[in-house]
Order: C-alpha cells, then structure tokens, then sequence
C-alpha cells in the first residue's frame, strides 16, 4: 500500500482561490453556456440534439470570423495571411462533419420521443449558416426569408450581401494581378445578385493552374478554396446521410422536404469555375 502524500498543485505554486480572481470559468463564461440546454420533453435523447446543434453554431461562429477576416486579407493583398484562416475554415468543417458522427447514434425511434417538441424549428433556419454561405458567394436572397421576424439578423444578413464575397475577393485579386476574369465579373456591382459561372474566369483560373511557380500566391489560394469547399460539401453530404438515416423521407420540421431538399443543395457550388478548370487543363 503506497504511503505516498496525495499531489497539491499548490505546492507549485497554482493559484488554488479565485474568490477575487478570474478563473476559467469565469473568463469562458461557462455558467451560461453549460445552462443553455434546456430539453422540452423527458426523452434521453434531445440532449444529444441540442448540445449537437449548439456546438456546431459556435463552430459556425468561428468560421465566419476565419472568413471575414481572409477576406480582408485578400482585398488588401495579403493573400498569405488569408492562407492560414482558409486552412482553419477548412478543418473547422472538418469538426462539423466528425459532429454528425455522434449524432447518428441516435435511432429514428429516440429522435421520435422528442421531434414534436421542436415545432417549426429547424436546422434551415441557422443564420450563421447562411451567413457563410453568402459570405462565401452563395448567394440567394430567397433565403432571407425564413429571418424576416429578426430585423438585426436582417441587417447582419443583408449587410454581408451589399458587399463583394470571399470568391469575388478572389476573382478581383485575379484582375488586380493582371489576369482578365471578363467585364461581367471585373465591372461588377450588384454583390447580392448571384452572380453567373463564366468561361472568362475559368481561363483566368487556367492561366494560374499553367503556371503555378509564377503565380504561386493565387495558385495556393484557389486550393485553398477548394480545400473550404471540398469539406463544406463533405459536411453537406454528412447532414444528408445522416438526416435520411433518423428520419428517412419525411418532411423536415421547418417545412422543407427534407432529404429531397439536402441533396438538391448538394448540387450548388461556391466556387464553380475552380472545379471546371480542373477538366479543362
């Protein structure tokens, strides 16, 4: 039997009060977010959905600021900042996709205990969600509707649509750097008008991916790109699976179709021509 005295970390010198001083808790501010899971049924299982679903938005919240900021790097031209917040987009999605791993451990039976709980409310409805779909240059105002009866996330919405996306940042850049992306794209001014695939931009893209060492710096930020989409679409593919997987076909609770309505939003493309390049070089 070891005699041996349990460890103090005080003896270290580890501050062991925080009766007046800022502890971890404080300075992360766990009290509300760790009481902010408030179940509206008995079932086991709804705080697994809820604590799913609250991860993912601070996630989500990340990656807007990662986004915002390489795009303020982009537009000022420094493109290899812009590197390091695009590869932590990236693996940001790659957090998101290892979510819907635990979350398909749920059964269609559990998630029935408390779906009618959640009303109309739904996943469709993420704002932050939207907001890096705009911010990355799917644009469509359609899907401002389902936040009319929020005026600030309005504003916050509508705001990020008056301006130039990630990819528009990218595509001006080009320009800038003495590769014609065509009149459409470089006399722009509409932001929040999706904009139209272009061949133009698909040989500026040409241009780049024929002469890596020249252009390395647009080089890298075009995979950068497809980096962000290439595990934006796997998180897209994952919510599909696992949305058919807990409630095969039926209707969403937001009123969408439901799988019908994820795998039509399989089809859409951030950065279209950086992937039609690809067959053309």
């Amino acid at each position: 039997m070891s005699t041996q005295q349990p460890y103090d970390p005080a003896q270290d010198g580890a501050q062991m009060s925080f009766r007046e001083r800022m502890s971890y808790s404080d300075y992360l501010s766990l009290d509300p977010i760790l009481n902010a899971q408030k179940p509206l049924s008995t079932a086991h299982d709804e705080m697994l959905f809820i604590i799913q679903h609250q991860t993912s938005e601070l996630w989500m919240k990340l990656a807007i600021h990662e986004v915002r900021a390489a795009m303020e790097a982009v537009r000022e031209g420094r493109v290899s900042n812009a590197f390091k917040m695009l590869t932590r987009v990236a693996r940001i999605f790659e957090q998101l996709n290892s979510a819907w791993d635990v979350l398909r451990t749920m059964t269609p039976s559990e998630y029935t205990e408390f779906r009618d709980s959640l009303g109309q409310s739904s996943g469709f409805q993420s704002y932050q969600y939207r907001a890096i779909e705009f911010l990355a240059g799917n644009r469509n105002a359609a899907m401002l509707k389902p936040h009319a009866h929020r005026p600030e996330i309005m504003a916050q919405l509508e705001d990020i649509l008056s301006k130039p996306s990630l990819y528009d940042e990218a595509l001006l850049l080009l320009q800038r750097s003495g590769i014609p992306i065509g009149k459409a794209d470089a006399e722009r001014t509409e932001w929040a008008t999706p904009r139209t695939e272009s061949q133009d931009v698909v040989e500026a893209w040409k241009t780049v991916y024929r002469s890596p060492e020249k252009y390395w710096a647009l080089y890298e930020l075009a995979e950068k790109l497809v980096d962000f989409e290439d595990y934006f679409r796997r998180w897209r593919f994952n919510h599909v699976t696992t949305v058919e997987r807990v409630i095969g076909l039926k209707r969403g609770t937001g009123g969408t179709s439901g799988v019908a309505y994820l795998r039509k939003m399989l089809e859409v493309e951030l950065f279209p021509e950086l992937w039609k390049v690809r067959t053309e070089l």
